[in-house]
């Protein structure tokens, strides 16, 4: 048989969950002929509530399963995993490795017109101040800039359930950014890609002149230009998408159906990452 050559090799996706399909949309979108992978870590989701040796050791072990498969480039599609886990990643794979904290962190940069920028994620990834050093980063000479943080960590079992816009989500929403919406933020970092699933209750609550960065799209954009700088992108064929969990694929299927639609997800099947 024809050795592969890299650019033919697929692009690797992880997440604790299904909220990294919202970046596998946006890459798919992008990037329409490339055959992708996506691993959702669901026997283990969330992440953000562990501790970043447990976050680096997990992510490590989606990293080696991703491997196994003969992947060209290495996606973090979890905010938690690429808050602490992208060094440690980046010398194992010895491939492109790629987060979603440093693109969002630009989006919202280049969107503030006060500099008040409101940042929401897990536990994990607001204590990583992960997001303050790449805003700090990207910020520019002379632009001052006011970071204010908020965990939410509800907010993930809520998009895995599906219950984005309940009344208890609405709640959950209101406790939750209160004082982000009394600070005066006018620019809103998604720190997790659970939390578009959110978006639509979280913008009624914050109102019209908040924007919400999602930082799926910018990332896509990032993979393109890492593709093409490595000469990996692909070009000519149909792509292949094909999904694995860890845990319970009937409700991985139903929820992903939110994200993608109900035509949006491939072959499905289950894996024990124990064993990576």
């Amino acid at each position: 048989m024809e050795k592969k050559s890299e650019s033919d090799k697929p692009i690797g996706i992880f997440d604790s969950g299904v909220g990294g399909l919202t970046v596998l949309k946006e890459i798919a979108a992008r990037l329409p002929e490339e055959d992708i992978i996506y691993l959702g870590d669901t026997a283990r989701v969330p992440y953000g509530i562990k501790s970043p040796e447990t976050v680096i050791k997990f992510s490590q072990q989606n990293a080696r399963f991703l491997l196994e498969k003969g992947i060209k480039m290495l996606v973090a599609a979890c905010n938690t995993s690429s808050a602490v886990s992208l060094p440690a990643l980046r010398e194992e794979t010895g491939i492109p490795v790629i987060g979603v904290i440093e693109p969002g962190a630009r989006a919202a940069v280049r969107s503030t017109k006060t500099g008040k920028i409101g940042v929401i994620g897990t536990e994990a990834t607001i204590k990583s101040m992960a997001y303050e050093k790449a805003i700090k980063g990207a910020r520019g000479q002379g632009a001052k800039l006011e970071v204010i943080t908020k965990s939410c960590p509800l907010f993930v079992p809520l998009a895995e359930e599906g219950w984005i816009e309940n009344p208890v989500a609405e709640m959950t929403v209101e406790i939750y950014l209160k004082d982000l919406r009394d600070k005066g933020v006018d620019t809103l970092v998604l720190g997790c890609t659970h939390y578009p699933l959110l978006k639509n209750t979280i913008q009624r609550f914050m109102g019209n002149g908040v924007l919400l960065i999602d930082s799926a799209e910018e990332t896509a954009k990032d993979i393109e230009s890492l593709l093409k700088e490595n000469d990996l992108l692909l070009k000519g064929k149909l792509s292949i998408k094909n999904f694995y969990v860890s845990d319970n694929p009937e409700r991985f299927s139903k929820v992903g159906r939110v994200f993608l639609g109900e035509n949006g997800l491939g072959r499905l099947s289950t894996v024990d990452l124990s064993r990576y």
